[in-house]
Order: C-alpha cells, then structure tokens, then sequence
C-alpha cells in the first residue's frame, strides 16, 4: 500500500506544479510583475510548504535530526538536482537578472548564519526569530528591487483575458495538490524507509529532503521549459532561503533544534560546496549543460557517501 501511496502522491506533485506555474504566469502578466519576483516568493514559498511542515512536524514530536536534516538534504537536492536537471534539459537560459551581483548574498548569508547557530549544535527559539526576521528582510529586498526588475522586462498584456475566478481557483487547488501529494510522499517514504531499519537522520536527508524538493523540481522544470529561466532559477534561490529561514526558524520557535556538526560533517559540507558552485555558475553565468553535469556529479557524490554510511 505505502509503493501505491508514494506513486499516487508523485503524480499529485507533477500536476498541482502544473497548475502554479500557469496561474503564476497569467499572475505575473496581469500585474506587470517580473517573473524574478514571482518565482522568489509566490512559488518559492508555496514550494517550500513541504519542506516547512514535516520540519515543524519533526520538532513537535522532538525529532530535531529529522527537522534540520530535512531542510539540509532539500537545500542540496535543489542546487544539484533541480539545477543540474534544468540545465541540461533547457537549450537557452539567459537570465535577465545579473544573478550574482543582485542575489549572491541571499544564496550564501543563510548558509552562514546557519552555520554560526549550530556551532554550539543547538538552534534556539531566539535564533528561531532572528531566521524569520532574515526571512522578512529577503522579502523587503525583493520589493525594493522589483522596480529595476520591471524595467527590464517586458509583458504582453491583455486586460480582457484575465479573471481572479478564472486563475485564483485553479492556483489554490496547485498548492493544495503539491502540499498533500509531498506529504504523502513523506509519509509512505518514511514508512517504506523505517521498514529497512534507516536512521532518522538519514530519513530526512534524503527521503524526505527529496520528497519535499519535487515540488521545486517540477515548478523549475516546468518554468524552464516555457523559457521562465529567470522564474526556475528565482524559485530555487527563493526556496533555499525559505528553508534555511522560515523552515528552520518555524521548527526552532515549537521546540530547540540540536545538531550533531560531528557526525553530520559531510552532509554540511557538501551544502556549503553546492552553494558556492551556486554562486560560481552565476558568477560566471554558466547556465549550460557543463554546470548541470557538474552539479549532478556532486549529487551523487553526496548519494554515494552517504549511501555507504548506512
């Protein structure tokens, strides 16, 4: 029953990412926004829904390896297999935005913050709020920044084509449908693992992790494909930060997250590595099939130690 649960919930995912990324464009159009922006927080964040319940979830029954695994195994599946992934199958991706120097800091500044709070290997509810408040800054960026970002987009608009009832109806029932088919994911993942004996930790570094990073792989493979590079690559810098911030920082305000930075040495380090391939690429603008080889390697470097540990 839990291999049927887990097919079922797939094809939920792929169809309710379906359905956001059509709304979020009609959105994007209708308001003149630039599609940076829409991938940043509108997609980014209803993605990271996922991510943010099994987190808080963890924490309330006090399972803090599985909390901070989760939001771990989900930054590095989104920069080496969402990315890796997008950037082989997309022949063309020009982003507008010149990514490192508007978003580099957004990329690493969580990672590090993150970093510096675990170094006592507990995150606190006091570094819980100071997350979210980091959350609420990304956003403020994005708000001041979206002025020069309209700029240097340009839309089709058609004030007849559009309709709250027509767009807000199939929008909710995307983010319902990725939300419930993640969670079942997890779930019949979870059950499926815990039946081979694998450690909770290891659960929420890469069943649930993966689980919860479909969403951001579909949303960006779908947004890649219709030429949104700028939507793809925004959702998943978006989502890194979210999960860092407000994942992190929601679980840490239930309950006290700790960390073993020992014994989970390697997990860390391959995040910090991914993140500044991240930050190369864009550096460099390597949006080609080379990058994504690359970051795919490192994934299953990540898969392959990680696998030899259990």
């Amino acid at each position: 029953m839990d291999f049927l649960i887990f097919f079922v919930s797939m094809v939920s995912l792929i169809y309710g990412a379906d359905f956001i990324i059509n709304e979020a464009e009609r959105i994007a159009t209708h308001f003149k926004i630039p599609h940076f922006i829409i991938g940043a927080t509108l997609v980014a964040f209803g993605t990271s829904l996922p991510e943010m319940a099994a987190s808080i979830t963890a924490s309330v029954t006090h399972k803090s390896d599985m909390a901070v695994s989760n939001v771990i195994g989900s930054v590095v599946f989104n920069i080496t297999l969402v990315l890796g992934v997008v950037f082989i199958i997309s022949s063309k991706i020009r982003p507008k935005r010149d990514l490192f120097a508007k978003d580099s800091a957004w990329a690493l500044f969580p990672l590090l913050i993150f970093l510096l709070m675990s170094y006592d290997n507990v995150i606190s509810r006091v570094e819980g709020v100071l997350f979210i408040t980091l959350m609420a800054g990304y956003i403020l960026f994005l708000v001041v920044d979206a002025k020069e970002l309209l700029a240097m987009e340009t839309h089709e608009y058609d004030k007849e084509s559009f309709s709250w009832s027509k767009s807000l109806l199939p929008l909710i029932i995307g983010f319902v449908m990725v939300v419930l088919g993640a969670t079942f994911t997890i779930e019949s993942g979870s059950s499926i693992a815990r039946s081979f004996g694998i450690s909770e930790w290891m659960i929420g570094l890469f069943l649930i992790s993966f689980g919860t990073s479909l969403p951001e792989l579909v949303v960006s493979l779908t947004a890649a494909r219709k030429g949104n590079a700028d939507m793809s690559i925004g959702n998943i810098i978006g989502s890194n930060v979210a999960n860092f911030t407000m994942v992190l920082g929601s679980a840490a305000l239930v309950n006290p997250l700790t960390i073993d930075t020992v014994a989970n040495q390697f997990d860390i380090f391959v995040t910090i590595v991914a993140t500044l391939m991240l930050l190369f690429i864009t550096a460099n603008r390597l949006y080609n099939r080379s990058a994504g080889i690359a970051l795919l390697i490192v994934l299953f470097l990540f898969i392959n130690n990680s696998a030899s540990a259990l």
